[in-house]
C-alpha cells in the first residue's frame, strides 16, 4: 500500500498493539507528538522508534515546539531539567526594535537550539515558525505572543532566521498558518474565524512573510494552512478547504513550492464529519491531512478517505526531506549562553 497522505498521533507515551496494527495498515506519511508523548528524552526516543517500526521506515515525526505557550517539551517548573523553556516568538520582535541585527542573531540561535532539542529526542520536523502578522484585535490565545510582531517587515526576516536555525539544528521547519491567521478574532480550535479584510490589505501585510520565505534561495520546505475564511478571497470555504486560496494565493501569488499540510482537522472551526474534513482538505490542494487527537475508530474512518500522496506531493515531500544544511552546528551550551546574553534586555528569564 502506498504511503497515505496523512499524519496521525497516538493516545499515550507508548504504542498499543491496536495502534501498531492500524499504523501498519494505514501507512501514514508521518506522525505528530503532543505534551502527553513527552515525558523524558529516553521515553521519546523509544516512542519515535516504535512509530517508525510500525510503518517499517524512517518516517517524519512532527512536534509543535515554538517556545512560550506552545511547547510540548517543557521543563515543567524545573521538574524536568532535560529541557529548557524557550521564549515566545514576540520576544524577538521586541528585541528587533532595540537592535535588528541582534534580534536576527538571537532568532537564529533560538531556532538552532529548538531544532537540536527535538532532534535529540527522535523528532525531525518542528511546526514553526509561526509567521502570522498580529493585529490589535486578534485573538490573544490563537495569536498573542506567539506572533513575532505586528509588522510584516519584522516578521519576515525573523522568521527566516528561525527557519535557518532549525535546519542547522536538525529539524525541518513548517511555516504557518498560510496565508496568514494574524487577523483572527477567535480561536479556531473552537470556532471558525471570519476575516473581512480586502485582498489588497492581506497582500500588503499578511502574505508578505510567507512570500519572503518562499522567495529565498533555500525556500521553506513545508507549510501549514489556517482554518479561517476570507470572504474577499473565497466567501464559501475556509483556507484548508479552499481550492481558490490554495491554488491561486498560496501556490500562485505567494509562490509557495513546498509540502502543504492542513492544520489539525479536529478543530471545531471545521464542520462536517471527520473523514469528509480530510477528503475536502486534500481535494482542495493540501498535500497531507493532519489528523490529531482522534480516537482509533475515528482515525480508521479518516484513513478510508485518505488516499496515497499524489505524484506532485510525493516530489515535494522528497525535496523537503532531502534538504540538508551545510552549516556546521555550534556547541549547544555556548549557544545557550549567547542567546541568554542577547535576550537580557527583553527576556531575562531564560535559565
Amino acid at each position: 500500500m502506498p504511503t497515505s497522505a496523512a499524519v496521525y498521533d497516538c493516545k499515550g507515551p507508548s504504542l498499543t498493539s491496536n495502534e501498531r496494527d492500524f499504523f501498519r495498515d494505514a501507512d501514514p506519511w508521518g506522525f505528530i507528538l503532543f505534551a502527553r508523548h513527552c515525558e523524558t528524552s529516553q521515553q521519546m526516543l523509544k516512542l519515535c522508534a516504535e512509530l517508525r517500526e510500525s510503518v517499517g521506515r524512517e518516517t517524519p515525526i512532527l512536534i509543535d515546539q515554538e517556545g512560550g505557550r506552545v511547547a510540548r517539551m517543557r521543563s515543567r517548573d524545573g521538574k524536568n531539567p532535560e529541557w529548557r523553556d524557550h521564549p515566545p516568538m514576540a520576544v524577538f520582535g521586541d528585541l528587533w526594535r532595540l537592535d535588528p541585527g541582534k534580534a536576527q542573531e538571537a532568532a537564529w540561535l533560538n531556532g538552532y537550539l529548538l531544532g537540536d532539542m527535538v532532534r535529540t529526542c527522535g523528532v525531525n520536523v518542528n511546526c514553526a515558525p509561526m509567521l502570522d502578522v498580529r493585529q490589535l484585535d486578534s485573538d490573544p490565545v490563537t495569536i498573542g505572543d506567539r506572533a513575532i510582531a505586528m509588522h510584516s517587515d519584522i516578521v519576515a526576516p525573523i522568521g527566516a532566521a528561525i527557519m535557518a536555525g532549525l535546519q542547522v539544528g536538525g529539524s525541518l521547519p513548517i511555516i504557518k498558518h498560510m496565508p496568514g491567521l494574524g487577523r483572527a478574532s477567535c480561536d479556531s480550535h473552537y470556532e471558525l474565524p471570519i476575516v473581512p479584510a480586502k485582498h489588497s490589505d492581506l497582500a500588503g501585510s499578511d502574505f508578505v512573510p510567507f512570500k519572503y520565505l518562499s522567495d529565498l534561495s533555500h525556500s521553506a520546505p513545508m507549510g501549514m494552512t489556517g482554518h479561517v475564511v476570507y470572504p474577499d478571497l473565497d466567501p464559501e470555504n475556509c483556507v484548508t478547504h479552499s481550492t481558490i486560496i490554495i491554488q491561486e494565493i498560496i501556490r500562485g501569488e505567494i509562490g509557495f513550492k513546498g509540502l502543504l499540510f492542513s492544520d489539525d482537522l479536529k478543530m471545531e472551526a471545521l464542520g462536517g464529519h471527520y473523514r469528509g474534513r480530510a477528503e475536502k482538505a486534500l481535494k482542495a490542494g493540501c498535500d497531507i491531512a493532519l489528523a490529531c487527537n482522534f480516537s482509533l475508530k475515528e482515525k480508521q474512518e479518516i484513513a478510508q478517505g485518505v488516499g496515497a500522496l499524489t505524484p506532485e506531493a510525493s516530489l515535494r515531500a522528497e525535496a523537503a526531506l532531502n534538504w540538508k544544511s551545510t552549516m556546521q552546528a555550534p556547541e549547544v551550551e555556548r549557544s545557550y549562553r549567547a542567546l541568554q546574553e542577547l535576550l537580557k534586555p527583553v527576556w531575562p528569564l531564560m535559565a
